[in-house]
């Protein structure tokens, strides 16, 4: 984190909600919203022309869905973390969202302090999923025999490599990877880089879907 304002891009198509976020937003000095899209269309071309930290993108809109533009920010500004934040609690929504790219996929019901707190862990290099859907997320992938495109083979990493995937797979933040480990914050980001990178994937939470759809979640993975 620096002493730069968090830059936000706000892209929802419902007016009320989105001024609402913003004034929540606007009330805080770590953030700054610099822009916001009503549909995901313009969205895309809004993150494009502004390159902002995060965008916090709606899932269900109309033209061009949440899932599309997630794909075409990350694909156009890959510097820009996407933050879904939506009322569907639908898991096949939730991965959909998340092998597009998405940082994070946090419900509309949440309290405020969770999602300023949330936005700052994404930018500090976290994922955020709302603990409901995380439950849900897992279960879905537990039943589905390919629950992730093929990528590299496990066998490339090294066993601490291996502890942290495993600690990831159960939704633990670095900070917390590090304590169970007795290792340095720094020290799970390097691996974490490392790992991503081995699997093929793009984000931490693309690689704990990998983990829990290979059977290595869990300390004893």
């Amino acid at each position: 984190m620096t002493n730069k304002p968090i830059r936000i891009l706000l892209v929802d198509d419902h007016n009320l909600f989105r001024s609402g976020v913003r004034l929540l937003l606007q009330r805080n000095p770590e953030f700054e919203v610099v822009g916001e899209a009503g549909d995901g269309l313009e969205g895309v071309k809004r993150a494009k022309e502004l390159i902002p930290d995060i965008v916090l993108l709606d899932l269900h809109m109309p033209g061009l869905s949440g899932i599309e533009a997630t794909h075409f920010i990350r694909k156009e500004t890959p510097s820009s973390h996407v933050v879904l934040l939506t009322v569907s609690e639908d898991a096949e929504d939730l991965a959909a969202g998340l092998q597009a790219g998405a940082a994070g996929y946090l419900l509309k019901n949440i309290d405020a302090e969770y999602l300023l707190e949330s936005l700052k862990k994404v930018m500090d290099g976290d994922s955020v999923i709302s603990a409901d859907m995380t439950k849900k997320l897992f279960a879905q992938f537990r039943k589905s025999p390919t629950p992730v495109p093929a990528v590299s083979d496990t066998e490339k990493l090294t066993p601490r490599e291996r502890e942290i995937l495993s600690e990831l797979a159960i939704g633990l933040s670095n900070k917390e990877i590090a304590r169970n480990l007795d290792v340095a914050e720094s020290t799970v980001k390097i691996h974490l880089q490392s790992i991503l990178k081995k699997l093929g994937v793009s984000n931490r939470v693309q690689a704990a879907i990998y983990a829990v759809g290979h059977g290595l979640a869990g300390p004893t993975a």
